[in-house]
């Protein structure tokens, strides 16, 4: 989740009109890495417990369009060079995570709620 925060700043930077610094196009190069390593990590997790198979899904749809978010964002931050109204509209179009944000939120406190009862059955044993 302290990578969804920093890639919403990251796109909402983007969002601005006029030029954005080295230090936001440095930190959305970070950013889809970062997320870009996160899938496949998770690709990567054994996944034998029933339900977990659609929550890594979910999560793998998530990341990758979070990236692409972010790919988008340093996309219309580069074209933005000259002046070019339909870019500064796109621009101002993207509206930092959105849905996709929302839903790994989501996501996460379903992750949280699993392991919480998974505790609370391995106590009760």
């Amino acid at each position: 989740m302290a990578a969804q925060s920093v890639a919403s700043r990251v796109v909402a930077a983007c969002e601005r009109p006029g030029p954005v610094s080295d230090a936001v196009a440095r930190t959305a190069d970070e950013q889809i890495a970062g997320y870009h390593q996160l899938n496949v990590r998770l690709h990567q997790l054994p996944v034998d417990a029933v339900g977990l198979d659609e929550l890594t899904r979910r999560a793998g749809r998530l990341f990758a369009s979070n990236q692409w978010i972010l790919h988008q964002a340093v996309t219309l931050m580069s074209a933005a060079i000259g002046p070019d109204a339909r870019v500064e509209a796109a621009r101002q179009r993207l509206h930092g995570l959105g849905r996709p944000g929302d839903g790994l939120r989501q996501l996460r406190d379903e992750v949280r709620d699993l392991a919480e009862r998974a505790r609370e059955q391995e106590t009760a044993t």
